[in-house]
């Protein structure tokens, strides 16, 4: 593959920077977006890599992004899909904005970005889009409704993108991460801990390079074979 470029969403912490790390460290360009502005550069220690503050719900926004990466010529070859919210309540206090927020920036904001770039990997006859869900989309959590609806209309967005485009050597492919460490979960008290502990058979968390390990031998050609898969990354908290 020539010119290896990735566009990550979510690419400020926890997973999404990880995923950044692990791909400039493999010689890819990284391009990515958070609502809020940040050095990339300085966070990732390179030069090869771009930051857009960008709200990936707003189409708007997103279109003139893509006017910006054809004038430097650095269109990805792939897509990551990271960024997300949740906004926990149980369903008969769920608010219709609680429902609305979660649903347009974890699955819509998908269909955005990818729409944006899916015709030039279909031209180039190449492309790697990798959605990272959740095993709330595959497994349901009480209080997170919108979240394990959001999370799951990723897999079928998934598996249906797949089924489209495969033709074109382009796979579409899910990670879906069970409990990793990350600044939400260092919050946990130990009793929270042991409980989560008790539902997993490893009998630990993972943490982010596993999960940015996973994308990365689905974007390289060793996972060219693979597509329309949801994986979980979870230490077994979910089987099918």
């Amino acid at each position: 593959m020539d010119n290896k470029i990735v566009f990550i969403t979510g690419i400020s912490r926890g997973i999404g920077l990880e995923i950044a790390k692990q791909f400039i460290n493999n010689g890819y360009f990284v391009i990515g977006t958070s609502r809020s502005k940040l050095d990339l550069n300085t966070m990732l220690e390179s030069d090869d890599c771009l930051h857009f503050p960008l709200d990936i719900t707003d189409r708007a926004s997103v279109s003139k992004c893509l006017d910006q990466l054809k004038k430097i010529d650095k269109l990805p070859n792939v897509l990551i899909n990271n960024a997300g919210i949740t906004k926990d309540q149980l369903f008969l206090r769920m608010k219709d904005d609680e429902w609305d927020d979660v649903i347009n920036s974890n699955l819509t904001s998908a269909f955005n970005i990818t729409k944006l770039f899916i015709k030039f990997m279909v031209k180039k006859r190449f492309g790697r889009i990798i959605n990272i869900s959740s095993v709330a989309g595959l497994m349901g959590n009480p209080g997170q409704v919108n979240y394990s609806a959001s999370k799951a209309g990723l897999g079928g967005f998934t598996r249906a993108l797949a089924k489209e485009v495969a033709v074109r050597n382009i796979t579409v492919n899910c990670i879906a991460p069970g409990f990793i460490e990350t600044d939400m979960t260092n919050n946990f008290s130990e009793d929270e801990l042991k409980n989560i502990f008790n539902q997993i058979p490893a009998n630990k968390m993972g943490n982010s390079r596993d999960v940015a390990d996973l994308a990365l031998f689905l974007a390289s050609p060793k996972g060219n074979y693979i597509t329309g898969q949801t994986i979980s990354v979870d230490g077994g908290l979910y089987m099918s």
